[in-house]
């Protein structure tokens, strides 16, 4: 398991890279060009300024999260090759800088949907919730308006400038299926994965956060059945997924740990963070240690290793702890706190191995 950590650029970032240095056993940053736009190809220039930076701190770049996909690829309009060739001009230049995965979403609209970015928890930490009936009943341009305010960082999948034409991108989505999301995603990496192995990049796709439709959008990647669909798709190794145990574990039917077992060889980046699940179907993120929310942390650490597992892996959202003014979601405490933990069990399994190993060479000689 090889640990990142993820970093939004400088003057972009309350953490540092001298901070993320210090937590023990991160070798690499997860990173993306948050000001390039979707669609756009991503300028060499910009692309080598943050290889100097992972340098400089002794940090990879191998992970980049997200080279963000256009709406009209994900809508099957005829202006989707244009954004099509850009993306694939991205991945020629990311692999130049040593890059290795990118992770991506196909997602309508929002990558991601909470209702409030500090509910408090019962220890007085704050943490990105969900509340289910609020979702059902609020107009999205009313939620976009409440999360929207916090000038200092920009969230990820909910940029300004995109969210600006709401209106336009729900009218445009309105007769959108899932079957049509899926052709269109099947479209897209027949064009993409070529060139993804042709580079060396693996194109990992994160699941859908919530797992289940939203405002009446299609979703798409929600369970083990779609991902093995997506595998599917276009049969390669190329073609992977981002294993993310927050997303999917928001939906109890989901045993993440199960999907680990199952898709092992083609999950070359793990997100692993922990929600509590209430029986309305609400959801609150939680620390990462197993018993403080509904996600079978232990278990999922344990798939990785049983599996030998080699790829990425970070600590996903974090709580807000000890007074710490940051991205909801993307503060370092608690994200360290959880690498820490991550790590814990990690080192568990490998001494239990070890012994495991001895104890059957003792057994040999004897």
């Amino acid at each position: 398991m090889r640990m990142v950590f993820r970093w939004y650029g400088e003057d972009n970032d309350s953490v540092t890279l001298d901070q993320i240095k210090q937590i023990p056993g991160v070798e690499g940053i997860v990173w993306a060009l948050h000001d390039i736009s979707a669609g756009t190809e991503w300028p060499m220039e910009k692309i080598v300024e943050v290889k100097k930076l992972g340098d400089k701190y002794g940090l990879n770049i191998e992970v980049v999260e997200s080279v963000n996909i256009h709406e009209d690829i994900k809508l099957g309009l005829a202006t989707r090759d244009h954004y099509i060739e850009n993306y694939k001009r991205t991945i020629e230049k990311l692999a130049k800088v040593g890059v290795k995965v990118i992770c991506y979403n196909f997602m309508p609209v929002f990558d991601w949907i909470r209702t409030d970015l500090h509910k408090e928890l019962e220890d007085g930490s704050t943490a990105l919730f969900y509340e289910k009936a609020k979702v059902d009943s609020m107009d999205p341009i009313e939620l976009v308006g409440k999360l929207s305010k916090n000038p200092e960082f920009t969230m990820p999948g909910w940029e300004p400038e995109r969210l600006a034409h709401l209106s336009k991108l729900f009218e445009a989505y309105k007769n959108v299926t899932e079957e049509d999301l899926w052709n269109n995603l099947q479209y897209f990496l027949e064009q993409i994965i070529p060139i993804a192995e042709i580079n060396d990049i693996k194109m990992a796709i994160h699941p859908d956060d919530p797992p289940w439709p939203v405002f009446g959008l299609p979703r798409i990647m929600t369970n083990k059945e779609n991902i093995k669909r997506l595998l599917n798709l276009v049969d390669s190794p190329f073609n992977c997924v981002t294993l993310c145990s927050g997303s999917l574990g928001a939906n109890p039917d989901n045993n993440v740990a199960e999907m680990v077992r199952e898709f092992a060889d083609r999950i070359p980046f793990a997100h692993i963070r922990n929600v509590k699940i209430y029986e309305n179907g609400d959801f609150i993120e939680t620390s990462h240690r197993t018993c403080d929310g509904s996600v079978d942390i232990c278990d999922i650490v344990k798939a990785y290793h049983e599996n030998g597992f080699t790829g990425y892996a970070r600590p996903d959202h974090g709580r807000h702890i000890w007074d710490e003014e940051c991205r909801p979601g993307y503060g370092l405490y608690d994200r360290a706190l959880g690498i820490m933990y991550l790590w814990g069990l990690w080192d568990a399994y490998e001494k239990a191995k070890q012994g495991v190993t001895a104890s059957k060479q003792k057994v040999t000689t004897s």
